[in-house]
């Protein structure tokens, strides 16, 4: 594969954006390029957070939402003026991939260029939204992401849904089973609801 990783530079001072992240239970705001949540969540190194479902016996997840996964374009490309992109039509772009760092949105979105036969090679390859946004921007390349990557738009860059079948992507918020702290147990009756 020709693609190539790009990783944004650190920001020790960095508050907010892209590559920082709160999470409850130790109330840290750290990094997404270290340790993946699910990993952390199964060290005891935090005790909740939002993330997306990985395949960790230890934890326990509770659906949250299932996002549907759209098209992300530079806001004057042909296809931005559709109202919905059959993914079809996305053979030819330059395309932004999934780096290994999201590996369940990376899985996503492989499983479903596979059902619908398409092949698409990833120019760049992204670690967070931030960077897709950017790099959508700048290379007038396209996207695949979950709705909720609309929060990061400029106004150089739009998304629009898939005509067809639409992926989705579990947002879960988990916890390792064996967790007894306080933050937890108060968290927890809200999760049953």
């Amino acid at each position: 594969m020709n693609s190539r990783r790009l990783i944004p530079p650190p920001s020790p001072k960095r508050q907010h954006g892209s590559g920082s992240t709160w999470h409850a239970g130790r109330g840290e705001r750290r990094s997404r390029r270290g340790c993946p949540l699910a990993d952390d969540l199964e060290r005891g190194k935090l005790d909740i957070a939002f993330l997306r479902r990985e395949q960790k016996p230890d934890l326990e997840y509770k659906l949250v939402a299932k996002e549907p996964l759209v098209v992300f374009l530079p806001s004057d490309h042909p296809l931005a003026g559709r109202k919905a992109i059959d993914p079809h039509d996305l053979v030819g772009e330059t395309f932004i991939g999934i780096s290994e760092i999201p590996r369940v949105l990376r899985a996503v979105v492989s499983d479903y260029l596979k059902r619908t036969g398409i092949e698409l090679t990833p120019h760049l390859e992204i670690d967070n939204f931030a960077m897709a946004i950017s790099l959508v921007a700048s290379t007038r390349g396209i996207a695949l992401l979950p709705a909720s990557a609309d929060n990061f738009l400029t106004w150089s860059v739009v998304s629009r849904p898939l005509k067809g079948e639409t992926p989705t992507i579990d947002l879960v918020v988990g916890y390792h089973k064996a967790n007894t702290s306080p933050i937890l147990r108060t968290f927890s009756p809200k999760l049953m609801n």
